[in-house]
């Protein structure tokens, strides 16, 4: 399936049902292919959600605690 990037503005949730029935989609700007939406598999899929940051780590400098108790 091929759509203007205007078309996909107007319509995202339909474009992602067409990519969860397993359809490409490519966006177009002027004509030209600029973006191609694509349905994953759970392959591609993670089996547990990750933290964008990651775990963070914080170096120990030795400073006194500052929290109240």
């Amino acid at each position: 399936m091929e759509m203007s990037s205007r078309e996909f503005a107007h319509c995202p949730v339909q474009v992602l049902a067409a990519a969860e029935r397993g359809e490409t989609i490519t966006v177009t700007v002027n004509g030209a292919a600029v973006a191609r939406v694509v349905p994953i598999t759970h392959d591609d899929v993670l089996p547990y959600t990750t933290d964008p940051m990651g775990a963070i780590q914080l170096p120990d400098l030795g400073l006194p605690d500052l929290t109240d108790n």
